[in-house]
Parts: structure tokens; sequence; C-alpha cells
């Protein structure tokens, strides 16, 4: 476990539910360790759960699933806020952490602030997140109505110069940086931690070992760092993967995870390339799940798109009956099997081949 994740479990604990949802909260706890236990295609109610509040964006970037073919079919709009109240009414007892998060730009939610508020009103200790990308001209404003509220914000950055304005195609970097350090002071002092968030892929990564800089000279104390899901990318094939094989990739990758111990004020986390390709690296069907922002729950985050696939929508059923269809028992089955669904076919966690330090 990371120190930050460590440090929020923490918080978590010391704000569990009172009364009846305490009750409520643990024998969901211990619900889930006996289905785990006998292998069960159940599951109980999740510890943490994406919300997307909304799939509209302000910019355009590769690496985003919404600007495919997937995507161009995709309804898109914000959330009915009193529907977002009835989803959090009925998980609010069971969860640990709430992801608002999506496929859109979080910060164009106008009630984002009431959003939280309901949440923390609902159960303090609940850890709540969101991902955004620092590009919007009150976004500075935005996050100093969340400072203390908010446990998390993580933003998206995919390279460093011309290579973040390569990859975000139709934003600006300068402007980014503005954005992002005037964000930095607003959370100064605060509970509310900022984190970076990279998408490595052949345009930037061998910016990695500069990300690494940039957070300590500016303050970010979170770096992960994700290899680029092809999953829902209709213009690649899985050849894409075989750059990640590199000795370019592998020097760059190597090199950063050594130069981290020299900077001790910035937790970095990497996505797991060093363990072989494999259906149950994926935990999205057992404790992580994903609601679109029309109420839709599909099988994960990396290709949320309802026409797709879908199980259920919460709009219609309560979440806890969605998660348990035969549909999704079946899906679970294929994990047990090693079995990889069509769904994922493209997926980083089953095509993505271990690397080695040469």
């Amino acid at each position: 476990m990371t120190k930050r994740k460590l440090l929020k479990a923490l918080i978590r604990v010391q704000h569990l539910p009172k009364g009846m949802n305490l009750l409520r909260y643990s024998n969901n706890k211990i619900q889930t360790l006996l289905l785990s236990k006998s292998k069960s295609l159940k599951v109980s109610y999740p510890s943490s759960i994406m919300i997307e509040l909304t799939n509209h964006c302000n910019i355009k970037c590769i690496t985003c699933a919404r600007e495919y073919l997937y995507g161009d079919n995709m309804d898109k709009g914000f959330i009915d806020f009193e529907k977002f109240k009835s989803i959090i009414d009925e998980i609010h007892p069971y969860v640990d952490a709430i992801g608002l998060t999506g496929l859109g730009e979080t910060f164009l939610y106008k009630r984002i602030d009431e959003a939280v508020d309901y949440i923390k009103n609902k159960s303090k200790g609940i850890i709540i997140s969101c991902s955004i990308n620092a590009h919007l001209p009150k976004s500075i404003e935005i996050t100093e109505k969340l400072i203390g509220k908010i446990d998390t914000i993580q933003i998206s950055i995919d390279g460093i110069g011309d290579v973040y304005n390569q990859v975000r195609k139709t934003a600006d970097y300068n402007y980014f940086l503005k954005n992002t350090l005037g964000i930095l002071d607003k959370a100064k002092n605060s509970s509310t931690d900022i984190m970076f968030n990279m998408v490595v892929l052949k345009e930037n990564y061998h910016q990695m070992s500069e990300m690494l800089k940039l957070c300590d000279e500016i303050g970010v104390k979170y770096l992960n760092i994700n290899p680029m899901n092809i999953v829902a990318r209709t213009d690649l094939d899985n050849s894409y993967y075989d750059y990640y094989l590199s000795k370019e990739f592998k020097d760059e990758y190597f090199k950063t995870k050594e130069l981290a111990v020299k900077y001790p004020n910035v937790e970095l986390t990497f996505y797991d390339f060093e363990s072989p390709a494999s259906f149950k690296k994926c935990r999205f069907m057992w404790n992580y799940f994903y609601i679109t922002w029309d109420g839709f729950v599909p099988p994960c985050c990396a290709k949320p798109f309802p026409k797709e696939k879908h199980f259920g929508n919460v709009f219609d059923q309560p979440l806890i009956e969605i998660l348990n269809t035969k549909d999704y028992q079946d899906f679970r089955q294929d994990w047990f099997d090693e079995k990889n669904p069509e769904f994922c076919d493209k997926c980083f966690n089953m095509n993505l081949p271990a690397i080695t330090k040469e």
C-alpha cells in the first residue's frame, strides 16, 4: 500500500459510519470476505465506485477513447443531480471511496461542489477524488470551492511543453501550467492532495523522468504513470503494445524508477509493467465499478460505452441487483476461467507483455 493510500485509509477508519449504518457497513465487509473466500460469482457492495458526472469535454486528446468510433456514437450529457443523490443514498453506508470522474471534464459539471458536499454530509469518511484537465478558465476558482472537502484532485498531464500540446491537441501547455500552479497554491497546507496522472505512450515515454522532476519542482506530491489502454481505440491493434518492450522504453522506465529515490517528496506509482498479462490483473468486476452520467453500469472505465455493453441502469433498479445479474456473474466466470471476454479485446491487462530489465 502506498503512503497516500495508507493516509486515506487512516482517515476512513477515523470516520466510519455511525449507528445502523456502521452495522450495514460491517456486515457488507463480512459478506465481501465470505463471498471472496467461497469464490462466489456474486458480490456485495463495492469498496470503491466511479460516478461519471459528465462525458462532455473541452479538449481533444489522442489518449481518450471518446475521440474514436465508440465516442462518435455515444450519447452526451450531465448527470441529473437528483438522480446522483439517489445513487449516493443507496451506496453511502457501504463504500469507502467515490471517484467523480469519467470520459468528460469533471469541472464542467456546474454542481460539482454540491455533489461533494452531499457525499460528505451523508458520510464524512468517504474518500472522494476527481480527475480534471486543469484547462478551464475557472479551474482555479472551482478548486477553491472544493479544497478541504475533496480528498484528491487528479490532474491529467501527458507530456511537458510541445509534447503536451501534441498529445492534448486542442490544449496549450503554458495555459495548463498556469492553471496547475494556481490549483497547487489553493491546495497548499490543506487536506486535499494534488496528483498528476500520466498516460505513457510513444509520443511522451521519453519524458517520464522529466515528469518526476517537474513534480518535485512545482510541489506535486503524487505521480501515477499508466500505459495507454487501446481497448477502445478502433484505429490500433495489439501490436501497439510491442513498443513497451523496446529498449528505449525499458531504459526510461527503469531510469525513472531508480531516480525516484532522489525525490522523496514525490510518491511515484506505476502500472504493474513487470508482471505477465492476464485477465486476473483486472479487478473491475469485483470491487470497483463505474456508473455513466445516464445511469448505466458498463464493465469498466476504459470502455464505458453503454451501447457497446452494460449490465443495467441504476435509475431503473438498485445497483446491488445490477452487480449480481446473470450477465455480470457470467462475466466473472470468465475471470475465474482466464477466458478473455470479447469486450475486453485489446485491453492492456490481457495483452501488455511483462517487461524485464536487461
